[in-house]
């Protein structure tokens, strides 16, 4: 069983979304006996809170349930439990990175680069664009959901 995942700062927006769209993918590929995926932060300003509900409201627009998911944080442990870490921009992979055991060699990567065509290796805060900006972070997880899900399958 290959692991995977997803970090975002406060675990409402972009890393349960991510969350969301990969899990419903791996289901649609039968693959739920290969792949796992979950999500946290690196910041514990949410623990234990559900989903932004723009976030929430835009993912269910493309029919993706985000309701299941509550924010958590990243602990050192999710180095030695995932096979991949995915990050969603340069501030979480500088604070993941932060935490990483002497000698452990888990790769973290950055969702983005998983996006074709991608405007940036970061994926966007969606509070700055109103529910624009929440429907833009969906899109954009939905474009990288598959290579990225092609990538872990290599692991």
């Amino acid at each position: 069983m290959t692991r995977v995942l997803m970090v975002c700062l406060g675990n409402i927006c972009r890393s349960p979304t991510a969350h969301g769209v990969f899990r419903d993918l791996v289901r649609e590929r039968g693959l739920q006996q290969r792949i796992d995926v979950d999500s946290c932060g690196t910041s514990s300003y949410h623990n234990g809170e559900g989903a932004d509900a723009n976030m929430v409201r835009a993912a269910a627009e493309q029919g993706i349930d985000l309701s299941d998911l509550h924010s958590r944080l990243l602990v050192r442990s999710d180095f030695h439990d995932f096979d991949l870490i995915v990050v969603m921009d340069g501030s979480n992979e500088r604070n993941t990175e932060a935490l990483r055991p002497a000698g452990n060699d888990t790769p973290v990567v950055r969702f983005m680069d998983f996006v074709p065509d991608a405007p940036s290796r970061d994926v966007p805060d969606p509070y700055y664009g109103g529910m624009d900006g929440f429907r833009n972070v969906v899109n954009l997880i939905r474009a990288g959901c598959g290579p990225l899900l092609d990538h872990a399958l290599t692991l």
